[in-house]
C-alpha cells in the first residue's frame, strides 16, 4: 500500500456504517438510523470531491442485502462523481439491522474495510468516522494504517443515557435496547485516538463531550455543516401551484389553503417533541386562525409495522389532531420524497409561514439552515445547536420546548408583523450563504485537516526475507496457557497434526508472556518454534527462522505511549500490585489485580481522564496489563497477516481469556477453547462466527479444526 508524498491531492475516507445510504433519493425519516447523518455524509463526500486539492473521496458504509429494502443498498460500489464513491462493506449478517444490533459485527466490517484498502493499493490520508460504531472501526484502521483519525459523534451515548434515565426508562432496559455501555466505551476509545473531533456547535463541546473522561477540547473544532444552495433557495413563485406531488398532498388537508403554513419536519422520535407542538397549536384558537400546521414526520405505509418508538409518536400525533379537532387545519401526509423537502420549505415561505423545531434538544439542526436558505423564518428549541444558528443568522426566535403557551405566543409573534417576517427571511438567506454553505464548510474542513496530513509519517513495515515454502495462505494462531499446554496427550495429537500439514500453514503463537519466558515454555513442552511469535500481549513480534524482531511494529505502537505517567497514576490504586520486573516490558506494564477491590472500568476512566490513551487488558482473573493503544494481540495478528500475506478468513485463532478477545473477533475463524475463565469471553457468545469448543487445551483446538474443516482444501499440500 502506498502513501502519497506531501502536497499531493488528498485521499479522504469517510466511514458511516448504519442506516440506509445511497447517492440519490435518501429515505430520510424512514427510521431512527436514516436521518441527518446519512444526508450529511453523502453531501460532504460530494462537496469534498469538488475541491481541486482533493484527489479522491470514499464513503464506506454497510452493505445490506434484504428484500425489505431497496436493492441499491446491496451494490458494493456506487459512484457519486469522477472523484467520489460510496463503497459498501460486508458487516456480519446481511439483512438490515438497527445500529444497536451491529456491535458484534464491527470487527468483521473493520477487517473487510482493511482488505478493501489493501486491494485498492492506496492508504487514505485521513479517516473521518461518523458516530460511535464508525468511531470503533476508524480507531482500529487508524492504528493499523498509521493515519490520523477524525471523529464526528453526531450524538453521544452519555448524553442519551441521561435523557433516557430522565424519561423513566430503567437502566437495565436501556442496556438491553441500546447497548449503551458498549457505545460509550467505543466513544471514549475513539476520543482518545482521534487527532481531531469536529462538532457542529460549541454547545456540543462543552455540554456533551464534556461528560467524557477523555474530554480534550483542544482537539475539538466547530465546523457547522453545509447546505446545498443549488437545492435550497427562496421561492420562485410556482411551488404551491402544482396539481400533483407534495403541494397537492398539503392542499388536500387544508380547508383554507391560502393561510400561512407553520412547517415542522423531523423523524417520528419522542425527542423531537412534535406532539407538544400540535397541543400548543390546538390550545390556541388565535394561532389556528392565523396559520395552518404541516407535520412531516417521516414516511409510513402502515403505522403498525413501524418500530415501537415511531409507532407511539405517530399514534400520539393522530390522537392529538383528533382531540383538538384540527381537521382542515393540520396536514400530516404519509409520504414525501427527499427532493420534496426543499419544495416544502419554499411552499411555507411563499405562504409567509414559519419553520418550527420544538425538539427537547437538537445537537445541530440541519433542517433549520435548509429552511433558512429557502427564506423561511425559524422558531426553534433553545436547547442545543439552534442557539448558534439563530445567533449567526438573526432570523427567528428561540423557545422553551416544554412551555406550550409560550410556544404558541412566539409563533403568533413571528407571524404578526410582516416587516419583521421579511427581515427574518432576508437575514436567514444571507446568514446561510455566509456561515452554512458547503463552500464555507469544506474550506474550513480542509484547512483544519491539512496540518494533520503534513505531520503524519508514512507507516514503515520491515522488509522480510521470506524462506521458500514457509509462507502459505492458511494460518493458525493460538495462545499458550490453558490452550496449547495443560494436557500432554492432546498436545501430542495436535503437534502430530501440525507436523503432517507443516507445508500448508503458518503456525503462530500469541501470548502475554515475555519472549524468553514463552520460548522456555515451548521448549519445556517440546513445542517447535513457531513461524510467528507474538509476545507481551501483542507488544512484540518475532519471525522464524532466527526470531527476527519486527522493529517497525515497535516503532508503530510507540504512538502516544507514556509508561511513566501510567505508573504514576496507578501507583496508589487499591487492589493493584505491580508484577516483578521480569514480567514488565518496554511496551507493557503488568499488575496483579484483585477484581473484588479494584474496578477495571474505574481504572480505565482514570487513565482516560488523565489523557493516557492506552489498552487495558484483563486476563486469567488476576492479571491487568496496560499497553499502548495500538498494541493488542488482535492488532499484532492483523499486522502479521499484512506482512506475510495470509488472509484472515483462512486463519484459525484459538483463545481462552479476555486478552484474546480482539484476536477472535472479525474475519478470523475464532475459537474459544473451554476453560475456567470463560466469563471473560462471554460477550463473544452472541457472535455467529466464533466457535465455542467443548473440549479443553489442545483438544479444543483439534475440535475447532474439525468444526471449520480447517485442512480440507489443503490436504494435498501436506
Amino acid at each position: 500500500m502506498k502513501k502519497q508524498p506531501s502536497g499531493h491531492p488528498l485521499y479522504l475516507m469517510l466511514i458511516s456504517i448504519h442506516g440506509l445510504i445511497r447517492g440519490r433519493d435518501l429515505e430520510l425519516g424512514r427510521d431512527a438510523d436514516t436521518g441527518g447523518q446519512t444526508k450529511y455524509v453523502v453531501e460532504l463526500t460530494r462537496a469534498l470531491a469538488a475541491r481541486p486539492e482533493v484527489g479522491r473521496v470514499v464513503l464506506l458504509t454497510r452493505r445490506v442485502v434484504d428484500p425489505q429494502v431497496s436493492a441499491d443498498y446491496a451494490e458494493p460500489f456506487e459512484p457519486l462523481s469522477d472523484k467520489a464513491a460510496i463503497v459498501r462493506i460486508e458487516c456480519g449478517e446481511q439483512k438490515y439491522l438497527r445500529k444497536e444490533m451491529l456491535w458484534d459485527s464491527l470487527e468483521n466490517f473493520s477487517d473487510n474495510a482493511l482488505a478493501y484498502i489493501k486491494n485498492s493499493g492506496h492508504v487514505p490520508d485521513v479517516i473521518h468516522s461518523h458516530y460511535a460504531d464508525a468511531g470503533h472501526v476508524g480507531s482500529r484502521l487508524a492504528h493499523q494504517l498509521g493515519v490520523p483519525l477524525v471523529y464526528t459523534g453526531h450524538s453521544l451515548g452519555r448524553n442519551k443515557r441521561q435523557q433516557l434515565l430522565a424519561s423513566g426508562i430503567r437502566r437495565d432496559e436501556i442496556e438491553t435496547t441500546y447497548n449503551i455501555s458498549r457505545r460509550i466505551d467505543a466513544e471514549e476509545t475513539t476520543l482518545g485516538v482521534a487527532e481531531l473531533v469536529i462538532t457542529s456547535t460549541q454547545q456540543e463541546i462543552e455540554q456533551q463531550y464534556g461528560l467524557y473522561d477523555f474530554y480534550q477540547p483542544e482537539r475539538m473544532c466547530v465546523i457547522p455543516p453545509g447546505t446545498d444552495l443549488t437545492q435550497f433557495f427562496p421561492p420562485q413563485g410556482d411551488e404551491d401551484k402544482a396539481d400533483s406531488g407534495i403541494a397537492h398532498e398539503l392542499r388536500r388537508f387544508f380547508a383554507q389553503p391560502d393561510k400561512p403554513v407553520i412547517l415542522a419536519l423531523s423523524r417520528p422520535d419522542p425527542k423531537k417533541n412534535i406532539v407538544s407542538l400540535i397541543e400548543a397549536y390546538g390550545e390556541s384558537p388565535e394561532l389556528q386562525r392565523a396559520a395552518n400546521l404541516a407535520i412531516i414526520a417521516g414516511n409510513r405505509d402502515d403505522i403498525q409495522d413501524m418500530d415501537a418508538g415511531a409507532r407511539g409518536v405517530l399514534n400520539d400525533i393522530l390522537l392529538a389532531i383528533d382531540k383538538y379537532d384540527l381537521y382542515g387545519k393540520a396536514a400530516y401526509p404519509k409520504h414525501h420524497r427527499s427532493e420534496d423537502v426543499a419544495t416544502l420549505y419554499r411552499i411555507a415561505a411563499a405562504s409567509r409561514g414559519l419553520f418550527v423545531n420544538p425538539a427537547l434538544t437538537e445537537p445541530f439542526g440541519l433542517t433549520l439552515i435548509e429552511a433558512a436558505a429557502c427564506g423561511l423564518p425559524l422558531v426553534a428549541t433553545e436547547n442545543g445547536g439552534p442557539v448558534d444558528i439563530l445567533r449567526n443568522c438573526r432570523n427567528g426566535y428561540l423557545i422553551d420546548p416544554l412551555d406550550k403557551p409560550a410556544m404558541a405566543a412566539t409563533l403568533l409573534k413571528a407571524l404578526d408583523d410582516e416587516a419583521r417576517w421579511r427581515r427574518f427571511s432576508d437575514n436567514g438567506i444571507r446568514g446561510v450563504r455566509r456561515h452554512y454553505s458547503w463552500q464555507a464548510h469544506v474550506e474550513k474542513y480542509l484547512a483544519t485537516l491539512r496540518p494533520l496530513v503534513e505531520k503524519t509519517e508514512p507507516l514503515q513495515r520491515m522488509s522480510l526475507s521470506r524462506r521458500p515454502g514457509m509462507f502459505r495462505s492458511r494460518a493458525l494462531f493460538t495462545s499458550i496457557d490453558l490452550n496449547l499446554v495443560g494436557d500432554s496427550a492432546s498436545l501430542a495429537d495436535f503437534l502430530k497434526t501440525m507436523q503432517a500439514n507443516r507445508k500448508a500453514i503458518i503456525f503462530g503463537i500469541a501470548t502475554g508472556r515475555r519472549l524468553d519466558d514463552a520460548l522456555n515454555t515451548l521448549r519445556r513442552h517440546n513445542i517447535p518454534q513457531p513461524d510467528v511469535l507474538i509476545s507481551g500481549q501483542g507488544t512484540e513480534i518475532h519471525y522464524a527462522p532466527n526470531l527476527t524482531q519486527d522493529t517497525a511494529w515497535a516503532n508503530h505502537i510507540d504512538h502516544l505511549w507514556n509508561p511513566r505517567a501510567v505508573r504514576d497514576l496507578l501507583r496508589d490504586m487499591p487492589g493493584l500490585q505491580l508484577q516483578p520486573r521480569s514480567h514488565q516490558g518496554a511496551f507493557k506494564i503488568s499488575y496483579y489485580i484483585d477484581p473484588t477491590v479494584a474496578d477495571i472500568q474505574a481504572i480505565r476512566q482514570l487513565l482516560l481522564r488523565n489523557e493516557q490513551t492506552v489498552n487495558t487488558v484483563f486476563s486469567f482473573g488476576q492479571f491487568l496489563d496496560v499497553l499502548p493503544i495500538r498494541a493488542s494481540k488482535g492488532l499484532a495478528l492483523r499486522w502479521c497477516a499484512d506482512q506475510l500475506g495470509f488472509p484472515l478468513e483462512n486463519t484459525l485463532v484459538a483463545g481462552v481469556t479476555g486478552a484474546d478477545a480482539d484476536m477472535l473477533r472479525g474475519n478470523t475463524q475464532g475459537t474459544v477453547v473451554d476453560n475456567r475463565h470463560l466469563t471473560e469471553l462471554s460477550d463473544l457468545a452472541n457472535i455467529e462466527n466464533i466457535y465455542f469448543a467443548q473440549r479443553q487445551h489442545a483438544a479444543g483446538i483439534l475440535e475447532a479444526m474439525e468444526h471449520y474443516r480447517f485442512f480440507s482444501d489443503d490436504r494435498s499440500a501436506s
